[in-house]
């Protein structure tokens, strides 16, 4: 993997781009999508999953969220991990879906130039199965500072990105949800080829009922 970040410099360099260590290819990564998406800030994590976890843990929402009975199962494991709890709704939807009543979006299988909903956070997927297909990776978008300043530091185990470990100080729990350099260096690669306008991935006819299986009957 860390061949992409030895492909992806010198590209980035003749762009304008400055790259003084690994972490600014993040860095950039996350700039990019918030320039072609329409949003102020993103935060570039490890899965969409770990966003709407990292999301609901932001807002503090702890109530029913209502989502489409008919989603990826990530969704309501997600949910219920923040501490709140999964209802399911009869909803068609292509793209994008929000859970409900929160400002919180499940942008998982869209990904087009100025997709982002304003005022919410909307959160993506870069799984082989959607359009930006890193392998695994996901990322928040917002035009709130500091829930963005939040977001950086919560995902990275309580991290500050502005100083160096030895410098650091602790003031929230975080978690291990941050993307690594050599991800974010190979998704750079996948977007640079990447069109302004797809079709999203995946919809509420490429999911099954989630209302079916024990587990969310308990």
């Amino acid at each position: 993997m860390w061949a992409e970040i030895k492909e992806v410099q010198p590209i980035l360099e003749k762009q304008g781009y400055t790259v003084a260590n690994p972490w600014d290819i993040v860095k950039v990564f996350e700039e990019k999508v918030a320039d072609y998406a329409g949003s102020k800030y993103a935060i570039a994590l490890d899965n969409c999953s770990n966003a709407l976890f990292l999301c609901l843990k932001y807002i503090d929402y702890t109530g029913e969220v209502k989502i489409p009975r008919r989603t990826y199962v990530s969704v309501p494991f997600s949910i219920l991990h923040a501490g709140a709890t999964p209802v399911f709704v009869e909803k068609e939807w292509s793209g994008v879906y929000n859970l409900e009543p929160t400002n919180i979006v499940d942008g998982a299988t869209r990904f087009t130039r100025s997709m982002y909903i304003p005022g919410t956070f909307h959160c993506l997927s870069f799984h082989l199965k959607k359009v930006l297909k890193l392998g695994k990776g996901g990322m928040i978008l917002t035009d709130d500072k500091k829930a963005y300043d939040w977001f950086q530091s919560a995902s990275k185990i309580g991290r500050h990105i502005d100083r160096l470990y030895k410098d650091d100080y602790f003031d929230i729990v975080g978690w291990n949800m941050f993307m690594p350099p050599e991800q974010a260096a190979k998704a750079i690669l996948l977007f640079e080829d990447l069109p302004d306008i797809n079709p999203d991935a995946g919809s509420s006819k490429d999911y099954h009922d989630l209302t079916k299986h024990e587990i969310f009957r308990k």
